[in-house]
C-alpha cells in the first residue's frame, strides 16, 4: 500500500525522470502554463496534467472521476489532439487529491453538474499545445533549423526540407528546459484529428477482463468487514442492545456506536451481518412517527397556499392573467427518487496515528478530504485519497456519509475496515431526489399565445444542506432551475419558492431541480397547447423564436421522429424540450396505452442534442442513451414510498427500474454546434417524462400530472376521468 506522501513530495517523485512535465496553473487572469521546474518551486500551486517519457508514452493526469461517462477518454482526448500526441501511446492516471488537481472552476475536485469537459477543456488544449510548441523548439534546435520549418504530427516532429524527424520521447528531455510559450497557438477546428471523433474508451479492456478496479475491489491485509445496524425511522435512537450477544458470533472483533447506528466488525461480510442480527438492537420511534407517503403528499400540497419567495417577476402578472382570453390551471405533484447505482456505498478506510488512507468510489474529492481531516484531525498531508473507479453516480457519490462511517470505524478499532453497503440499506438511507409538487397557471391571448405564465414550486432545498452558501434570498437555485430561467417567451412570468422541510434528507440527482421542473413546465406546455387548438410543436416553435438553438432541435427530432405523420391505431407521439446544463435536448417519443391494464408502451425515441462541440460523439450519444432510459425508468416505475417515519421501500422488488424488455429504440441525433460547451451527462434526463407523458394524452386522452405513470396511475387517472 502506497504511504501518505506531502505535495511537495509527489511533484519531485511523479516528475523525476520525467523528461518533460508541464503544469497548468490556474490565475484571476486566465490559465498559466508552467515547466516541472517551476513546478517544484510550489510558486503556483499547479495543476500537473502532463508527462511524456523517454519511452515516447504520454500520460494524462485526470482530475475527474470516472463514473461511467467516460471522462478518462474524453479528457485525455482534449490533451493529445492539441500535442499531436500518438494514440496509441497515450495513458490516463487518477490524478491524487490534492491542491494542484482542483477544478479551476467549482475551486474543489468535485466531479458534477456536466461539467467536466466545459470546466477542463481549456487548460487541457493549453497544456497540449504549450508541450507541441516546445517539442518543435526543441528539435529545431537540435537540427539548427527556424522552427517554422518544422511541424508535430503523431508523436513526432518533422523537418519539412530534410525529411529528418525525431520523436517525442527524443525530444522531451531537452524540451523541458526551454522557455514556456505564454500564449502557444491553438489548433483551429478543422486541424483537430481526435476531437469530434469516435475513439473507445482507454478503461473499456480492463472493464472488459476484470482488472479494473472498483471500491467494492478493496482489500487490504488485516482488514476487517463492517455492518451497520441502522435506526428503522428518521431520528430514532438505540434503546438497547446486546453487545455480548453479537461478540460471540464465531469472526466478530469489535461492536462500535457511531453517528448513524452501530457498527459491527468482523473477519468476514458474512460474519459481520450475523453480527448485526445478534445485536437485536431496540429502537425508539424516531422523531417523524406518523411520517407516510400519504401524509407527505398532504404535506406537500398544503404547503402550495403558502406565500412563496419571489425566484422571478417579469411584467403584471395579474392583470395578465386578468385580460386572458382563456386560463388553465394544473397541480402537478412527483415523488421522492432513490439513485439506484449499480454499485452500493462503499468505503475502505485505515486510520492510523500518523495518517489516513481512504479507497473510495466519490464524486467529491475535496469533501472526503476535509471529512478525513475532521474525523482524524491529521494534516491534509497525512492523508491519501485513492479515487476508484465508480459503478454509478447520479450525484449519490458526492455525500460523505459512507467515507464518514468507515473513518469513524477504523479510528475506533486502529484496523482498516471495509464497509459495503446492502441494497437494503442503500435504498433506505439515500439522500434522495426531492420530492416535488407544483401549481400553474397561465393565460392565453386571442392569437393562442401565452400572456402569463404563474408557477409556484413547493420542493425541499439540497443546497442548503450541501452548499449553503449557493442560497441567496431564500431561493434554493436547483429548486427553481427550468422555471425561474424559463426558455419560453413570455411577457408576464411569476416563479416563487416554497421551501419545505421533512426529516428525509435529499441530494443532487442526475439533473437536479431540471428532473423535476421540466416534467411540470412541458406537460403544461402540451395542456396549453390544446387549450389553443394548437399543434405542441407548432405551439412550442411560436414561442421560442428568439431562441435558435431550441428551434434546431426541436424540428430535427420532430422530423427524424416523422411528427405529424400517421401512426399505428393505439398510438401517440409526444414532444418536450428542455435546456439545461448549456446544452439543449428534444424528444419525441411513440407510446401505446393498453387502457385494460393501464400499461404504457414506448416504442421509440428521438432525440436531438446541441451540447456546442463535441469531444468523443460515441461518448455523447452513449450518454444521451443512459440519460434517456435513466429519465424513462423514474417516468414508468420508480417512487420511494414511506410509513411509520421511515422508508417502506427497501429493495428493487418494490423499487422497481427499466428492464431490458422495457427499453425502447432510441436515436440519437447530435448537432454540429458552434456555440459554447454544453454538458452531456445530464440534459437528456430532464424531457424524457414529459415527453412520455405528452405521447400517452396523444394516444389515449389521459392527461398525466403526477408520476411515475405504473399502471395503478394510468388506471386511477381514468377513473377520474
Amino acid at each position: 500500500m502506497s504511504a501518505s506522501i506531502t505535495r511537495r513530495e509527489f511533484l519531485k517523485k511523479s516528475l523525476a525522470g520525467a523528461g518533460m512535465t508541464l503544469a497548468i496553473c490556474v490565475t484571476p487572469f486566465g490559465p498559466r502554463i508552467l515547466s516541472a521546474q517551476e513546478a517544484r518551486k510550489d510558486l503556483f500551486s499547479p495543476n500537473v496534467w502532463l508527462q511524456i517519457t523517454p519511452d515516447n508514452m504520454v500520460t494524462v493526469f485526470v482530475n475527474k472521476s470516472e463514473m461511467g461517462q467516460g471522462v478518462h477518454t474524453s479528457l485525455p482526448m482534449i490533451l493529445a489532439d492539441e500535442l499531436e500526441a500518438d494514440w496509441k501511446l497515450v495513458k490516463v492516471k487518477g490524478a491524487p487529491v490534492r491542491d494542484e488537481y482542483k477544478d479551476p472552476v467549482f475551486g474543489m475536485q468535485l466531479t458534477g453538474g456536466s461539467t467536466s469537459i466545459r470546466h477542463m477543456f481549456e487548460p487541457l488544449r493549453m497544456a497540449g499545445a504549450a508541450a507541441r510548441e516546445m517539442l518543435v523548439s526543441a528539435a529545431a534546435e537540435t537540427w539548427g533549423v527556424p522552427a517554422r520549418e518544422c511541424d508535430a504530427r503523431q508523436g513526432w516532429v518533422r523537418h519539412r526540407k530534410s525529411k529528418r524527424r525525431l520523436s517525442y520521447g527524443e525530444l522531451c528531455e531537452k524540451a523541458s528546459g526551454l522557455p514556456i510559450p505564454e500564449k502557444p497557438a491553438l489548433k483551429k477546428e478543422t486541424q483537430f484529428k481526435l476531437i469530434r471523433t469516435r475513439m473507445l474508451r482507454l478503461d473499456l479492456q480492463d472493464k472488459i477482463d476484470g482488472k479494473a478496479t472498483f471500491g467494492i475491489d478493496i482489500f487490504l491485509p488485516d482488514m476487517l468487514y463492517a455492518a451497520i445496524s441502522r435506526p428503522p425511522a428518521y431520528g430514532a435512537k438505540p434503546i438497547s442492545y446486546e453487545t455480548e450477544a453479537a461478540l460471540k458470533v464465531p469472526g466478530v472483533q469489535h461492536v462500535v456506536p457511531i453517528d448513524s447506528g452501530i457498527a459491527v466488525c468482523a473477519k468476514t461480510i458474512d460474519a459481520a451481518w450475523k453480527g448485526r442480527m445478534a445485536l437485536n438492537p431496540n429502537w425508539d420511534q424516531g422523531t417523524h412517527p406518523d411520517l407516510n407517503s400519504e401524509t407527505l403528499e398532504k404535506n406537500f400540497l398544503e404547503h402550495l397556499n403558502q406565500p412563496g419567495l419571489s425566484a422571478k417577476r417579469e411584467g403584471d402578472i395579474d392583470s395578465a392573467l386578468g385580460k386572458a382570453t382563456k386560463k388553465l390551471e394544473a397541480t402537478y405533484i412527483l415523488p421522492y427518487l432513490y439513485h439506484a447505482t449499480l454499485e452500493p456505498m462503499n468505503c475502505t478506510a485505515h486510520v492510523r496515528q500518523d495518517r489516513c488512507e481512504l479507497w473510495v468510489p466519490t464524486q467529491y474529492q475535496s469533501g472526503a478530504l476535509m471529512s478525513a481531516e475532521k474525523i482524524t484531525g491529521l494534516k491534509p498531508e497525512k492523508i491519501h485519497i485513492h479515487t476508484t473507479y465508480l459503478g454509478g453516480g447520479f450525484g449519490r457519490r458526492a455525500e460523505l456519509d459512507v467515507v464518514e462511517e468507515a473513518l469513524q470505524i477504523s479510528k475506533a478499532t486502529g484496523k482498516p475496515i471495509k464497509l459495503i453497503w446492502t441494497r437494503e440499506e442503500d435504498v433506505k438511507n439515500d439522500f434522495y431526489r426531492p420530492g416535488n409538487c407544483c401549481r400553474i397557471e397561465a393565460g392565453l391571448d386571442q392569437r393562442g399565445r401565452i400572456v402569463a405564465w404563474s408557477h409556484k414550486v413547493v420542493v425541499p432545498s439540497i443546497f442548503a444542506r450541501f452548499f449553503p452558501q449557493m442560497v441567496k434570498d431564500g431561493i434554493d437555485p436547483a429548486a427553481v432551475e427550468g422555471i425561474s430561467d424559463i426558455a419560453y417567451e413570455i411577457p408576464n412570468l411569476n416563479a416563487q419558492y416554497v421551501r419545505i422541510d421533512t426529516p428525509i434528507p435529499v441530494g443532487f440527482w442526475r439533473s437536479v431541480g431540471h428532473s423535476h421542473n421540466a416534467f411540470t413546465v412541458e406537460s403544461f406546455m402540451d395542456e396549453l397547447a390544446h387549450l389553443a387548438k394548437r399543434d405542441p410543436y407548432e405551439f412550442r416553435m411560436s414561442h421560442l423564436r428568439k431562441n435558435p438553438r431550441a428551434r434546431l432541435v426541436l424540428k430535427v427530432a420532430a422530423e427524424r421522429a416523422g411528427w405529424g405523420k400517421r401512426l399505428k391505431r393505439g398510438r401517440g407521439r409526444g414532444i418536450a424540450y428542455h435546456p439545461s446544463f448549456g446544452s439543449h435536448v428534444a424528444h419525441v417519443v411513440e407510446v401505446s396505452v393498453d387502457k385494460k391494464e393501464g400499461k404504457i408502451r414506448v416504442h421509440k425515441v428521438v432525440s436531438a442534442l446541441d451540447c456546442g462541440p463535441v469531444v468523443n460523439l460515441n461518448t455523447v450519444k452513449a450518454q444521451m442513451e443512459g440519460a434517456t432510459l435513466f429519465g424513462l425508468s423514474a417516468a414508468l416505475m420508480e417512487k420511494v414510498e414511506f410509513s411509520d417515519g421511515g422508508v417502506t421501500t427497501d429493495n428493487f422488488y418494490n423499487y422497481e427500474l427499466i428492464r431490458m424488455s422495457d427499453v425502447p429504440e432510441i436515436e440519437v441525433n447530435v448537432l454540429r454546434s458552434r456555440a459554447k460547451l454544453g454538458g452531456v451527462g445530464e440534459p437528456g434526463v430532464p424531457p424524457i417524462a414529459p415527453a412520455v407523458a405528452n405521447a400517452v394524452f396523444h394516444a389515449s386522452g389521459i392527461r398525466v400530472r403526477s408520476l411515475p405513470m405504473t399502471p395503478e396511475t394510468i388506471r386511477k387517472t381514468m377513473e377520474r376521468g
